[in-house]
C-alpha cells in the first residue's frame, strides 16, 4: 500500500531545529515499516502560529494531501490525530471526503467513527485540563500566592500549575516502568517530546515525578 504522509508544525516548532517535524516523521516511518506501507510523498504544513479556525482554505497542504491520496487510492498518514486538527468538527468534515486517515498513535483499526470519537474525547480532555488549571490557580491564590506574569517573583505558581497539567498524560504512559531511563525511553519511542521540543531524559522524568509528588 502507498500513502501520503502529512506533518504539521508551527513556525515556532520549525525554528527549534525542526524537532517537532523530526518526531512526527520518525513516528510515521516506524509505523509504515511495521505495517508494510510505502510513503509515496511527504507533505509538511508550516503554520504561522496565528490562531485561525481550521478550514481547508487555511490548510492548503492538507487539501493537497487529500487530493493526492484520492488519486493514489491510499490513506493520509499522520503521527497523531491532533496533527490533522484539534477541532472535532473539522475532523468530522474531513471524513466526508472518502479518504482514509491513519493516525499512528491509534493504529489502522480506527475507522472514521473511532477517529471522530477520539477527537471528541481529546477536545473534552483539553476542556477539563483548562478547568483543572483554573481551579488549581484559584486554590493557589486563595492560599495567598500572587499570580500574574511569569516572572521569578510572580509567575512560579502559574508555571508550576501548567507544568503539572502538562505532565499528567505522560505520567500515565510511564506507569509500570522500572527506572527513570526506561520511562524516558518509553516516551521518546512513542514520539513524544518535552514542552521545549526536546527528547525526554532521566533527569526530565525525575523532575516530572517530583512535581507530581508535591501535589499529592
Amino acid at each position: 500500500m502507498k500513502a501520503i504522509a502529512y506533518c504539521r508544525v508551527s513556525s515556532r516548532e520549525q525554528g527549534r531545529s525542526g524537532l517537532g517535524l523530526e518526531a512526527q516523521r520518525a513516528a510515521i516511518e516506524r509505523f509504515c515499516a511495521a505495517d508494510g506501507i510505502e510513503v509515496a510523498e511527504w507533505l509538511t504544513e508550516v503554520e504561522s502560529g496565528k490562531r485561525v479556525s481550521d478550514t481547508l482554505k487555511a490548510r492548503p497542504v492538507l487539501k493537497e494531501a487529500l487530493i493526492k491520496a484520492e488519486a493514489l487510492k491510499g490513506p493520509v498518514i499522520v503521527s497523531k490525530l491532533d496533527r490533522l486538527s484539534r477541532d472535532v468538527h473539522f475532523i468530522s468534515g474531513l471524513m466526508v471526503h472518502g479518504v482514509e486517515f491513519i493516525a499512528c498513535e491509534l493504529g489502522r483499526q480506527s475507522d472514521p467513527f473511532m477517529l471522530h470519537l477520539f477527537a471528541a474525547l481529546a477536545e473534552k480532555e483539553r476542556a477539563l485540563i483548562s478547568q483543572r488549571t483554573t481551579a488549581a490557580l484559584q486554590a493557589l491564590k486563595a492560599r495567598g500566592k500572587v499570580l500574574g506574569c511569569p516572572t521569578p517573583e510572580r509567575g512560579g505558581a502559574v508555571l508550576r500549575a501548567r507544568a503539572i497539567e502538562h505532565d499528567k498524560p505522560f505520567l500515565v504512559l510511564i506507569r509500570g516502568t522500572h527506572s527513570l531511563k526506561q520511562a524516558a525511553a518509553r516516551l521518546n519511542d512513542a514520539g513524544y517530546r518535552t514542552a521545549q521540543g526536546k527528547l525526554f531524559s532521566a533527569a526530565t522524568v525525575s523532575r516530572m515525578l517530583q512535581r507530581a509528588r508535591k501535589t499529592t
